[in-house]
C-alpha cells in the first residue's frame, strides 16, 4: 500500500536531510541518539528547513539542554496498572497500542518512549483488554501510542473488536496525527473497518494551517463521511503557532473540514521540549482573542495537563470581574463591562 511505502522510505537519520551544513548534521545526529527522529517523504516535501513544519520534526540541540523538563511529566507510568494502560480518571483509560508514529514530533509528551517501545505483543494487548474487562467503571477507552492508525487494518480491527465486545465500554476514541502527517493512510477500507465499531470518536492533531493540505483535507473528508466524529488537539508551540492570527486561521480551517477544535494544549513539562513552551499568558491571550471573533464551534478548551498526574484542567481568561452590589460584573471580548443580576425569588402567596 502507498502509505506503507512512504513510511518505509522515512528519513530516520539526520544524514538524510538536505540543505544543512555538516556541523548541523553532526549536532542533529547527537540529538537523535537520545531522541529518535522520523520524517516520512510526504512531510519532507512540506517542510522548508527549520520552518514552522520543520521545527516540529527536525532535531534541535536545545533538546539536550533542558534542565526543567521531566521524563514522565504526566506520571503515566505511575498510573499504569498493567503495561500499556494508564488509568487516571475513574471512567476512562489510555491504551497505548502502537509504539511508532508517521513522524516523530520533537515536543512529544512520550518522548521517552516513541521510537523505543520495542515490540507490542498480542499478549500485552490482551493483558490491557483483560484489565478493561475487569473494571466495570471504565466507560471510555482512548487508543493512543505511538499512533494506532499505523497498525494494519486487520490488527486495529482485532483490537477494536475486542474492546467493543466489553459491555460496559460505551465509547472508543482514537488519538492520531496520521490525517496531518501521513494522510495517504486514510483509505476507504480503513474507514469502513473503523465504522463497524461505532461509536468511535477520533482526535486528530493539527498544529498549523499549512498542515491542512489537499491530501489532509481529503483524508478528513473520508473520515467525516464515514460517520466518525472528529475533534482536534492542537499543541501551543513557541514560534510555530503562538499568535492569535495563526490560531484563528487554523481553527477556521478545521471547522470547515468538519473537525471540532477540542483542546488547545499547553506544552507539557517533558524533558527536551522546554524551547517549545510558551507562557500561560500567551495561551490566555489567544483564547481571549478568539472569543467573539470566531464561532463557538471554533473555540477549543485551553488545557494544562498538570505535572505529576494531576490531570487536565481548563485555563480561562478573566471574564468574571466581581460584583457590584447585587449584580455580577463580566468583561466581554471587547473589554467592556456588563452586569448580570441574580434572580429575585419571590415568596409565593398562600
Amino acid at each position: 500500500m502507498k502509505w506503507m511505502q512512504l513510511l518505509s522510505r522515512a528519513v530516520e537519520s539526520p544524514d538524510g536531510l538536505a540543505g544543512f551544513s555538516p556541523d548541523d548534521i553532526a549536532t542533529m545526529r547527537r540529538v537523535s541518539m537520545h531522541y529518535p527522529m522520523r520524517i516520512n517523504p510526504y512531510w519532507m516535501d512540506l517542510i522548508n528547513g527549520m520552518d514552522v513544519l520543520g521545527r516540529q520534526v527536525i532535531p534541535d540541540i536545545r533538546e539536550l539542554h533542558d534542565n526543567q523538563g521531566m521524563t514522565d511529566p504526566l506520571a503515566e507510568d505511575r498510573d499504569s496498572p498493567v503495561p500499556l494502560v494508564t488509568h487516571r480518571y475513574p471512567d476512562r483509560v489510555l491504551f497505548l497500542v502502537s509504539g511508532e508514529c508517521a513522524i516523530y514530533c520533537r515536543f512529544c509528551t512520550r518522548k521517552r518512549k516513541i521510537g523505543r517501545f520495542g515490540v507490542i505483543s498480542d499478549a500485552m494487548i490482551q493483558d490491557g483488554i483483560r484489565y478493561i474487562e475487569c473494571q466495570a467503571r471504565i466507560r471510555d477507552v482512548l487508543l493512543s501510542g505511538g499512533d494506532p492508525l499505523l497498525l494494519s487494518d486487520d490488527r486495529l480491527d482485532w483490537i477494536l473488536g475486542q474492546i467493543r465486545r466489553i459491555a460496559h465500554v460505551d465509547v472508543i476514541r482514537i488519538g492520531t496525527r496520521v490525517p496531518s502527517s501521513l494522510p495517504q493512510r486514510i483509505t476507504h477500507a480503513l474507514v469502513r473497518m473503523i465504522s463497524k465499531h461505532q461509536p468511535v470518536f477520533m482526535h486528530v492533531h493539527f498544529n498549523h494551517p499549512k498542515e491542512m493540505t489537499p491530501a489532509a483535507e481529503k483524508a478528513c473528508r473520508l473520515l467525516a463521511d464515514g460517520g466518525i466524529p472528529l475533534g482536534s488537539q492542537t499543541v501551543l508551540l513557541r514560534g510555530i503557532n503562538d499568535s492569535p492570527e495563526t490560531m484563528e486561521s487554523l481553527f477556521r480551517i478545521l471547522v470547515k473540514s468538519r473537525i471540532r477544535p477540542y483542546y488547545l494544549l499547553q506544552a507539557d513539562l517533558t524533558r527536551g521540549t522546554n524551547h517549545f513552551r510558551t507562557s500561560l499568558q500567551t495561551g490566555m491571550d489567544i483564547m481571549k482573542y478568539l472569543r467573539g471573533r470566531v464561532s463557538g464551534l471554533a473555540v477549543p478548551n485551553y488545557i494544562v495537563d498538570l505535572p505529576g498526574g494531576g490531570g487536565k484542567v481548563p485555563v480561562l481568561p478573566a471574564y468574571y470581574a466581581g460584583r457590584d452590589g447585587k449584580d455580577h460584573v463580566f468583561r466581554n471580548y471587547r473589554n467592556k463591562l456588563y452586569k448580570y443580576p441574580d434572580p429575585v425569588l419571590n415568596t409565593p402567596e398562600h
